[in-house]
């Protein structure tokens, strides 16, 4: 892990691992680069994994000024680390948030990607996976440890990812929380919602379909959950529409998001990274 100074000096870490195509993973809202481990498990030995914490998350800086954690902004530093890197361009491999910079980043710098793979994200957001997000976005998750969490969460996601132990949600929790003298602590600046809620009052985001359609002439990828709370059926069909030439899986017994390590999640990365090379 490394860090980088962003073009108003903010220091911002990343991880860059492997070897072949560049593949820039930039994670959800409040995430990290932890989310992407199995990544670059599965494809170290193919593609140049280039892992960003964005600005506030993981164990980059925090803005002074919230309202800099947006998309044009996150997008300007997803730049300045393929500049920093000497990169002129790379593919994206974008969860949730992370794709929808990607999007942004088609609509004014094209030229500087070699493709996009969304994992679970469109240009449309199902206001339940809205509502669920502000419910718990920047409050600590009030868990003593690790284990409390695995525990809570096989109970709490049941409904959108059955199935899944009690040991693989201890890891999502490892990737999600830190762990501090008086329980489990965010790894976000809880800043974050005052940005979204800043964003959200002033009608900021606009209509997102241009910046997909915008990804034309570039090799496309979408994973979905099954159970997505974020990313609807009725969405992902028409993206499929809009692009047939899309590679499409749908990831079985899993919400927003799925791991990316799932049998459907690999081969749908394996096979956009083979039409990116």
């Amino acid at each position: 892990m490394r860090h980088f100074a962003a073009d108003d000096g903010l220091m911002l870490a990343y991880d860059d691992q492997g070897a072949g195509t560049p593949l820039l993973c930039l994670a959800g809202l409040t995430r990290n680069m932890d989310d992407f481990e199995p990544v670059l498990d599965h494809f170290a030995d193919s593609a140049r994994v280039i892992r960003l914490d964005m600005r506030g998350r993981g164990r980059s800086g925090h803005d002074p000024d919230f309202m800099n954690y947006n998309l044009i902004r996150e997008g300007r530093d997803a730049l300045a680390l393929l500049d920093h890197l000497g990169l002129e361009r790379a593919a994206i491999l974008g969860t949730s948030r992370g794709g929808l910079i990607a999007m942004v980043l088609a609509m004014g710098h094209h030229d500087r990607l070699l493709g996009v793979c969304l994992n679970d994200i469109g240009p449309l957001v199902d206001p339940r996976g809205l509502a669920y997000i502000m419910g718990h976005l920047g409050k600590r998750p009030g868990l003593a440890d690790f284990d409390a969490a695995a525990k809570r969460l096989e109970v709490a996601m049941q409904d959108r990812f059955p199935g899944v132990s009690r040991a693989t949600w201890r890891e999502y929790a490892r990737r999600v929380w830190d762990e501090a003298p008086d329980g489990l602590a965010l790894r976000y600046d809880p800043r974050l919602r005052n940005a979204v809620s800043e964003a959200s009052a002033t009608d900021a985001l606009p209509d997102l379909w241009p910046t997909f359609d915008a990804l034309a002439g570039l090799p496309v990828a979408l994973i979905r959950g099954a159970n997505s709370d974020i990313l609807s059926a009725e969405t992902a069909a028409e993206m499929r529409r809009r692009r047939p030439d899309m590679i499409f899986a749908e990831v079985a017994d899993r919400g927003h998001v799925p791991f990316l390590d799932e049998p459907e999640s690999l081969a749908a990365i394996r096979a956009f990274l083979k039409a990116v090379a």
